[in-house]
């Protein structure tokens, strides 16, 4: 078994240093997904693709049985002009791999991929694995994970591949994000004339600073509500017909991105209009066996404040995954090659003799 292991860690390793190599920003993420159809087949799995999106079935896929989505993306967002690295360079110093992508996700996807050819062909699971390893997860677009769940059945149970230095996220913030408008009515601002529409936005901007949700979850805290752009006018002598403004909403699994849209609406004066609501707030419960299971091998459980492709899982999910989430879309991002090693043996454990 950790012959296995190791073999198929170090055959990881060496597909991250490629997907480094290889650009992969959102919505171009053709090549590397290339790359993972080609290690898939070399491994023996027989994947699919659509789009940029690959993934593969166990070979003893039993419909009785249920079933466990491993998931992570291969997407990275654009470096930033402060890389003192080449951020495709894929350099290895020591036990350190820096590169674009490297920590977030590659670490967390190249990991999962060698614990599903792992389990590929064993008879003995009480489950199927599926792994998708999806695109666009950086601009949670709609030719990523939402436009592969349909295509791969019912799903039990996810676990989702992100940094987390391999502890386990059991509960995840959502957003939804609002596109607001105040109306007036113009007038010359040297007189009493119109109706200020930034006056109006101004009284709704101070009910979002001070409203406060009752529902406060034990893991996410509150649902948070951030004014974060306004704009208005069109010179200094008008008084304001429009006044637009966005707000940031980050939800707790207390309440669902529509109830959280429905409820604004209910308190403020401007026009409201969410520019989705698909990324809700999740949680696993922690009696569930792959919690259980992680805790007894030492694994901390917490709240993630950070987005992923779970919030978009109409199913049970968690996340997991080797790296740490403070190097993400940073400078020099890296990720150490012991922590990819330590992960593939985490997940390893987690499913080996699970139980759902």
């Amino acid at each position: 078994m950790s012959e296995l292991i190791g073999r198929l860690t170090e055959d990881a390793i060496e597909l991250l240093q490629e997907l480094i190599q290889t650009p992969s920003l959102s919505r171009e993420e053709d090549q590397t997904a290339e790359l993972i159809f080609r290690f898939l087949t070399f491994h023996g799995a027989h994947p699919r693709r659509d789009k940029n999106n690959v993934w593969a079935v166990s070979k003893h896929f039993d419909a009785a049985k249920p079933t466990i989505l491993l998931n992570s993306h291969h997407d990275t967002v654009k470096a930033g002009n402060t890389w003192t690295y080449d951020p495709l360079g894929a350099v290895v110093e020591g036990d350190k791999l820096v590169g674009l992508g490297s920590n977030d996700a590659g670490a967390s996807a190249v990991s999962l991929l060698a614990t599903f050819l792992y389990f590929h062909e064993r008879t003995d699971l009480a489950y199927n694995l599926i792994c998708a390893i999806t695109a666009e997860e950086e601009v949670s677009g709609i030719n990523g994970i939402r436009s592969v769940l349909p295509q791969l059945g019912h799903i039990d149970l996810g676990i989702v591949g992100e940094p987390t230095q391999m502890d386990l996220a059991v509960a995840e913030k959502g957003l939804v994000v609002l596109d607001c408008v105040a109306h007036g009515r113009t007038g010359h601002a040297a007189r009493e004339e119109g109706e200020n529409a930034l006056y109006k936005a101004v009284a709704d901007i101070q009910w979002f600073e001070q409203f406060r949700f009752p529902e406060v979850s034990e893991l996410l805290g509150p649902v948070k509500m951030t004014v974060t752009q306004i704009q208005a006018g069109s010179q200094h002598n008008v008084v304001p017909d429009r006044c637009t403004f966005v707000v940031d909403v980050r939800t707790n699994e207390c309440y669902s991105n529509v109830e959280v849209v429905e409820l604004v609406r209910q308190h403020v004066t401007s026009d409201v209009t969410p520019r989705s609501t698909h990324l809700n707030s999740s949680r696993i419960e922690l009696g569930h066996p792959l919690v259980q299971r992680g805790i007894g091998l030492g694994r901390r459980t917490f709240g993630s404040v950070t987005l992923s492709d779970q919030s978009m899982m109409p199913f049970t999910t968690v996340k997991i995954g080797p790296g740490d989430s403070a190097r993400s879309h940073t400078p020099d991002e890296y990720i150490l090659l012991s922590e990819i090693r330590a992960g593939v043996r985490g997940y390893v454990a987690l499913l080996d003799g699970l139980q759902l």
